[in-house]
C-alpha cells in the first residue's frame, strides 16, 4: 500500500466507522448511553425529561435515559453529534458482568 492510498484509505475508514456509530444510536436504543460532541449551549437546557448527566467536558456529554428514541430525542434538543456509550462490541463481556 502506498502513502498516497493511505492516506485515502484511513479517513474513508474513519469516516464510514463514524456513519455506522451515527446509524447505529438513531435505529437502535440498544446504548446504555450517549454520548453528545460539541453540545450547544442551550443543549442542557432543553433535555429530554428523564435524562441523567453522567459526565460533561468542554467538548462532549454523556447521558443516559430509559426512555425510547432517546438519541433522536436528543437530536431534536439541538444536539450535533449523538454517538452510543458503553456499548460491549464484538468483544465478549468479561465473566461475572
Amino acid at each position: 500500500m502506498t502513502i498516497r492510498s493511505a492516506a485515502l484509505a484511513l479517513p474513508l475508514l474513519f469516516l464510514g466507522w463514524i456513519s455506522v456509530l451515527l446509524a447505529v444510536a438513531v435505529l437502535t436504543d440498544e446504548a446504555p448511553a450517549y454520548v453528545v460532541v460539541f453540545p450547544g449551549k442551550d443543549l442542557l437546557l432543553d433535555l429530554p425529561e428523564g435524562t441523567a448527566i453522567l459526565a460533561a467536558s468542554r467538548y462532549s456529554i454523556t447521558l443516559a435515559s430509559g426512555s425510547e428514541g432517546f438519541a433522536r430525542a436528543l437530536y431534536g434538543s439541538g444536539a450535533r453529534i449523538v454517538l452510543p456509550a458503553g456499548l460491549p462490541g464484538c468483544l465478549p463481556l468479561p465473566r461475572g458482568q
